[in-house]
């Protein structure tokens, strides 16, 4: 079973969805005990970062995905929720993330004749060797919407990276804690692939 943690923010309907097309029974589910019973966990998010990590601290679920990470359950963070990730944001102020990756979440600083939000399809560079990504060709497309980046500060936890102005790490890998910066669920064939490779993780 797949639990989607609901924290008050997000598309969690659309992520459901993708997981049930592709044969996943999954939850909805903002209960702590729920979630640590899942065999695997998604933390998804659309909005901003200081609202989230405030609804995620006051619901005790900070504590059930800190322990979810020391038990290395399979974990996807998907947009905000790969951002909340980190150890904090510069979004509206300094806000400290959930800081299971090291690193910075901060605002795109790209050439003018970029448009921030970065919304719409673009395609990324796999890093070889990815579980994540594994049967996806280099430079597939996938949907991003976002304003901020992360800066992980070691580098090897870089799973994908993408080009939009400059280059920016769009997804992670660390053990069995994956995260992606784009929409899996609304990125066609190629991000219910993603989902599938999450959901075959050990």
């Amino acid at each position: 079973m797949i639990a989607i943690i609901d924290y008050g923010m997000g598309n969690l309907a659309s992520v459901s969805n993708a997981f049930a097309k592709i044969g996943y029974d999954n939850i909805i589910t903002r209960d702590p005990e729920q979630i640590l019973a899942a065999d695997r966990v998604v933390l998804p998010g659309v909005g901003a970062f200081a609202d989230a990590i405030g609804n995620i601290r006051e619901r005790g679920i900070d504590q059930a995905i800190h322990e979810l990470v020391s038990r290395n359950t399979p974990l996807l963070g998907i947009c905000l929720g790969y951002q909340l990730l980190f150890s904090e944001s510069d979004e509206d102020g300094l806000h400290k993330g959930l800081d299971v990756i090291a690193g910075r979440v901060e605002k795109l600083q790209i050439p003018a004749s970029f448009k921030v939000p970065h919304m719409g399809w673009n395609n990324i560079e796999i890093k070889p060797g990815s579980q994540l990504f594994a049967g996806i060709p280099q430079g597939s497309w996938f949907y991003f919407v976002h304003s901020y980046h992360t800066v992980p500060e070691d580098d090897t936890v870089m799973a994908a990276a993408a080009n939009y102005g400059i280059k920016f790490v769009c997804a992670v890998e660390k053990g069995n804690l994956v995260a992606t910066q784009f929409h899996p669920e609304k990125s066609s064939d190629m991000g219910l692939q993603v989902l599938r490779n999450f959901g075959a993780m050990q």
